[in-house]
């Protein structure tokens, strides 16, 4: 009840922030949202996502005959960078947001960046997928939520990174070369107006 009360409210700012915006009560409401957004011309990537995979999103295209540039079947890691770096030019790039605030505002921290620069500039659409236990008041709460609690959830699923957050649980503010927290996308307005869309989710989904 809470997230259905809320979530229209927070679709409401984010428009009025130019972004596109829908609540969706459940996944199953989210997914055909988001295919309905997706022409089958387009060329379709995304970045790292947890949000994406749950809902089984790449495996929907995939059996619709959309194009995909997938970095997921990359035989060699320099084939990987190539297939990110080719994504940042798709029609349509999936991603989640690490926190959307109440007010209508988008915070993420990448490693590779290549996520983050798809909110910057490059695909011609960005569609942003995220649960209802993403939104937070502020930019104050997004920035403490994104590194005591999403960075090192991140990090934890790849056990060769050597950074504190995979021995404690913690955030050390680690300057290694492995740590996650490389950049900080704030993203205040949309611009242009709705090239990002974000679909609400009234559930818990991704980190």
């Amino acid at each position: 009840m809470q997230y259905d009360k809320a979530g229209a409210k927070v679709a409401e700012a984010l428009n009025k922030r130019y972004f596109e915006a829908y609540y969706c009560p459940d996944r199953a409401a989210a997914v055909e949202k988001v295919l309905e957004l997706i022409s089958p011309e387009d060329t379709v990537s995304w970045g790292g996502t947890l949000t994406v995979d749950e809902l089984g999103l790449k495996d929907l295209l995939r059996a619709r005959g959309q194009k995909l540039i997938d970095r997921d079947i990359a035989q060699s890691n320099e084939e990987r960078v190539e297939l990110m770096r080719q994504g940042l030019l798709a029609d349509t790039f999936l991603t989640s947001s690490n926190a959307v605030t109440a007010d209508g505002q988008l915070f993420n921290i990448d490693g590779n960046g290549n996520r983050v620069a798809a909110f910057c500039f490059g695909p011609k659409q960005v569609i942003v997928v995220a649960g209802m236990n993403k939104v937070v008041p502020d930019m104050d709460a997004a920035y403490s939520r994104v590194r005591s609690y999403t960075a090192p959830g991140v990090v934890q699923r790849f056990p060769a990174a050597k950074t504190p957050c995979n021995v404690t649980g913690l955030c050390a503010d680690c300057m290694g070369p492995d740590s996650s927290c490389c950049h900080f996308v704030h993203t205040r307005l949309c611009r242009p107006a709705k090239r990002i869309k974000v679909v609400l989710v009234g559930e818990d989904l991704g980190l």
